[in-house]
């Protein structure tokens, strides 16, 4: 049975990419960066190795914004559309759950949620930064 491919595009269409199989990881982040790049309070989240993605359409759209060596933020240049995040450290790129049609997003985690700006009671683990085999402290905050 060949794996899922799920198709994503940007918020005009000028960027359009597929990812194949299933994520390492989905959950939502709570961090400052994410937030504020993201105008929301939450941002859901979905890893994916490199090797699982691929840019069918309008690489040349692409552009990136770094704050950081830890993350290279990737959104349309037409429309401003954000498209994903790549992770060099972790060898993951995080592909925004929301562009993804008929994704199936499941959630396991919150991250940074010392940082929140809302609070969530949906029984999912909150990790104070992140857990450890991403190199946070693990430490998990109360509901």
């Amino acid at each position: 049975m060949p794996e899922e491919r799920i198709k994503g595009s940007c918020f005009c269409g000028a960027v359009e990419l597929f990812v194949t199989g299933t994520p390492s990881a989905m959950g939502y982040c709570h961090c400052k960066d994410c937030a504020a790049w993201s105008a929301t309070p939450i941002n859901s989240y979905s890893f994916w190795r490199f090797d699982q993605l691929e840019i069918t359409k309008g690489l040349e759209n692409i552009k990136t914004f770094s704050q950081t060596d830890h993350s290279k933020r990737k959104f349309c240049k037409n429309c401003g559309g954000h498209v994903m995040t790549e992770h060099p450290s972790s060898n993951l790129v995080d592909i925004f759950a929301v562009i993804l049609e008929g994704f199936s997003f499941k959630p396991s985690i919150h991250v940074n949620y010392e940082s929140k700006s809302v609070s969530v009671k949906d029984g999912l683990p909150k990790f104070k930064d992140l857990p450890i085999e991403f190199n946070g402290s693990g430490e998990i905050i109360p509901e």
